[in-house]
């Protein structure tokens, strides 16, 4: 890779700020140059590196844990598609899993993937289809039980076209939606990603019927170009639908 450094005054008072900016390579798409270009650039990525999180991704998880508190000691947790494994270094600290806080209950942490992913202390990780027949059971025999949070950043492989993109992710969530239905303990909270496109209403009204709230936010950590949300539901009713 071959780059360049812009300085660039960002403050008038003598103030400067680094920025690498890439050249287009022979070979490489534009899309390719620029999204490079904004990965070096980008201050969650360098973070991430500085703290050892696999991925800007963690801070996603954590912005909203902040916010609304579901990753408390002792809670067991199951990180849907978890690859590379950002949600899973945020959950493992929050929930105690490896018994790091003194007198604070101890938590658990699953993560499922259709690939190994590298093994991160304190998470469980296996190789499972969440979508498979079976999966549940599956889940709440390696828990021992119920959980307390299911959550997810899964996002489909995007195809160029927005509206396919939209109807994609919203088909996961309601697949993930379905998997926290049976293994959610009574109160527990629901976490996945979602594009505003318009086609979520359904999933929406169902989650309202099942837990006391559903909020829809944008973490800080979001890109502002992007159009992804996360959908946090708190408070599950386990005897709806049963």
């Amino acid at each position: 890779m071959r780059a360049e450094v812009m300085v660039k005054n960002t403050s008038g008072r003598g103030q400067r700020e680094l920025r690498v900016k890439v050249k287009t390579a022979r070979g490489r798409k534009l899309s390719s140059t620029l999204w490079l270009e904004r990965q070096l650039n980008d201050p969650y990525v360098k973070q991430a590196q500085v703290e050892g999180y696999r991925g800007r991704a963690a801070f996603k998880i954590r912005d909203l844990d902040d916010k609304y508190r579901f990753l408390v000691p002792g809670a067991r947790v199951v990180d849907l598609g978890c690859a590379p494994g950002g949600w899973c270094q945020i959950a493992v600290k929050r929930v105690n899993a490896l018994g790091e806080k003194g007198g604070k209950a101890v938590g658990r942490v699953i993560g499922l993937d259709l690939q190994e992913v590298e093994p991160i202390a304190g998470a469980e990780l296996h190789v499972l289809d969440f979508m498979a027949d079976g999966a549940d059971d599956q889940v709440k025999e390696w828990l021992g039980g119920k959980a307390d949070v299911v959550m997810s950043d899964m996002a489909a492989s995007a195809s160029g076209h927005k509206q396919t993109d939209h109807l994609r992710i919203i088909a996961l969530c309601e697949a993930a939606a379905a998997l926290a239905f049976d293994v959610l303990e009574d109160g527990g909270t629901f976490v996945a990603k979602v594009l505003a496109g318009g086609a979520e209403g359904e999933m929406q009204k169902l989650l309202k019927q099942r837990f006391n709230k559903v909020a829809n936010v944008k973490p800080g950590a979001s890109r502002a170009d992007s159009s992804e949300k996360f959908v946090v539901a708190t408070g599950f009713r386990a005897d709806i639908g049963d």
